[in-house]
């Protein structure tokens, strides 16, 4: 196997090549065992981004054939995403909820309730400061087609979303259509900051990572624990609405060059 991946024979690579090996029949004893194998189904897809780990290691090691390494690459990537497909259905059919996270987090703009409403209002804008968020598409006025990065590998994870509640000025209430791949929930609030400092912010979500807490944990292994980033993301709100831009990191920025105003036009 070794020779087959352009990887010189040792007995590192002999060592840790029988570790994979016997992951992979514990994980497929896992699945066949279990009437609900899905935590077994995305452990495996755990596996698959340690694999791309562990070739993209090889690949930068000396005397090793790297065109072969690029193959068992691609081969793995087309595993992983396989794998994550087919995980993502059977945890959805099976209505598995283990590993569900619920965030609560709250800031205070400096904004009048009614403006950061309409901001957030439209969707559009949220991938202005959430910075998973790659896309929101407005498919009518109360359901929009999201896309977020987060999935394994540094997948795209796709869902329709709808708005099940809206009062203006006061909160958005929405979530994930059945059917779709990641079980997904929120409310936002809006309440004037006391003193008449804004409006503080409030926003609770109700989110099961793919593969549950198997889910979880790769993802924070990989710096995507969903509690930061929504701290982060509201960090960004303020900044973006208080100031016209967001400071991603040092010497980078994002945003507007002028505080946003938006009107109920673009809204989903």
């Amino acid at each position: 196997m070794a020779r087959m991946i352009g990887i010189r024979r040792s007995r590192i690579a002999a060592g840790v090549l029988r570790l994979v090996g016997l992951r992979e029949l514990g994980a497929g004893l896992g699945i066949l065992s279990r009437a609900r194998p899905e935590r077994w189904l995305w452990a495996r897809v755990a596996g698959d981004v340690m694999d791309l780990g562990l070739l993209g290691t090889a690949m930068r090691s000396r005397r090793v054939r790297r065109e072969r390494i690029a193959a068992a690459t691609a081969a793995v990537v087309g595993v992983t995403v396989l794998d994550a497909l087919s995980s993502a259905k059977l945890s959805q059919s099976s209505g598995a909820a283990a590993g569900a996270v619920t965030l609560r987090r709250a800031i205070s703009i400096n904004r009048r309730p009614d403006e950061v409403y309409r901001f957030w209002r439209d969707f559009t804008n949220l991938p202005r400061f959430m910075q998973r968020v790659e896309a929101v598409q407005r498919l009518s006025e109360r359901r929009s087609h999201w896309g977020v990065r987060g999935g394994p590998g540094g997948m795209t994870l796709e869902w329709d979303a709808e708005i099940t509640d809206d009062v203006p000025n006061e909160r958005i209430t929405w979530r994930a259509l059945p059917g779709s791949a990641v079980d997904h929930a929120g409310v936002v609030r809006f309440r004037p900051a006391p003193g008449g400092r804004g409006t503080e912010v409030s926003v609770e979500m109700q989110y099961t990572p793919p593969g549950g807490g198997v889910g979880a944990g790769v993802a924070k292994r990989f710096g995507a624990a969903p509690e930061q980033g929504l701290a982060e993301d509201l960090r960004h709100l303020k900044q973006l609405l208080e100031t016209g831009e967001v400071v991603i990191s040092a010497g980078s920025e994002r945003g507007l060059t002028q505080p946003p105003t938006t009107g109920r036009g673009g809204q989903r």
